[in-house]
């Protein structure tokens, strides 16, 4: 299944929706008197699998769904699917990206040994559409990384590798924005967590279509020229790695998202240096999910 959250005008109340062909459904008004579904996809998600499992059949049952509850998805505005409690990112996940920022970033030269993690908070999270802030008095380096997103289903603590993927709900796309110039003393908090730094979706599909998440093509253009070009079977820590790894001490809860890592192509690996600007349009493409757009737009505070 294919989650999103949308509004049928910008300023319109978000709606649950479940993308049906080219059409998204008003979940809670297509089913309503036979589940009763929440209004936001992250309360749904909370709600946990027993609700799932009822939306599911409920869906499979369903004949065509009535005009009353449809909207065409190219002409409804699609927001962030859901606003993460936490977005864990995960660095140097890819081997040609380890060796690019080892390069560029003065990052270490031998492979991680264990996953190298750091923290978004949820404020920085955008949905597609909305823009990417950049303020010129803040950085001059402001990069781009197209990643998959696992988005978590139940709470996860001290989970084993072998149950791990069991606590997946869906996979979608974050784009994780760094300003490479506002790292302090290595630490990525600041340069990645600034507000609009995490665009985010367009969608939400379940473990159910994407049954094995490694392998999925990952590509990124800036103004139609493309940057990066991917593949997460290329992951050095696949995701029960991360998942396991990550709950050994933190708790993972439902809507958490994981941001798997970065293949290579980032702007600061190239040669000269290129990073975004305003007026620029990013745009992150994931087989299977979709494409992530935001332009970038000047601010000055």
């Amino acid at each position: 299944m294919r989650f999103v959250t949308f509004s049928t005008a910008p300023d319109a109340p978000s709606i649950l929706g479940l993308v049906s062909g080219e059409d998204v459904v008003d979940l809670r008004a297509g089913l309503e008197g036979l589940v009763d579904v929440p209004v936001r996809l992250i309360d749904y998600v909370t709600a946990g699998p027993e609700l799932h499992a009822q939306v599911v059949s409920a869906v499979a049952k369903q004949g065509p769904w009535p005009d009353s509850v449809t909207y065409p998805l190219d002409g409804v505005t699609l927001r962030a699917p859901l606003r993460p409690g936490k977005v864990v990112g995960v660095g140097l996940n890819y081997v040609e990206h380890v060796e690019e920022s080892s390069r560029t970033l003065d990052t270490a030269k031998e492979l991680p040994t264990r996953p190298v993690l750091f923290s978004k908070p949820g404020t920085a999270v955008v949905g597609p559409g909305e823009p990417i802030e950049h303020n010129a008095t803040m950085t001059e380096q402001l990069d781009w990384e197209c990643e998959l997103a696992v988005v978590i289903g139940r709470a996860a603590r001290k989970v084993p590798e072998s149950e791990a993927l069991d606590y997946v709900f869906g996979y979608s796309i974050i784009n994780d924005i760094s300003a490479r110039d506002q790292r302090r003393s290595g630490q990525w908090f600041f340069s990645k967590g600034q507000d609009s730094y995490a665009p985010f979706g367009p969608m939400i599909v379940t473990t159910d279509e994407i049954t094995d998440p490694h392998t999925l093509r990952l590509t990124l253009t800036v103004n139609g020229d493309q940057r990066q070009d991917g593949n997460s079977r290329n992951m050095l820590f696949k995701i029960p790695t991360l998942i396991a790894d990550i709950t050994s001490g933190v708790t993972l809860e439902p809507g958490d998202v994981i941001a798997t890592g970065s293949p290579q192509g980032v702007g600061a690996a190239m040669d000269p240096p290129t990073f975004l600007q305003p007026g620029d349009v990013v745009a992150c493409t994931i087989e299977r999910i979709g494409t992530l757009t935001n332009p970038v737009i000047a601010v000055n505070e």
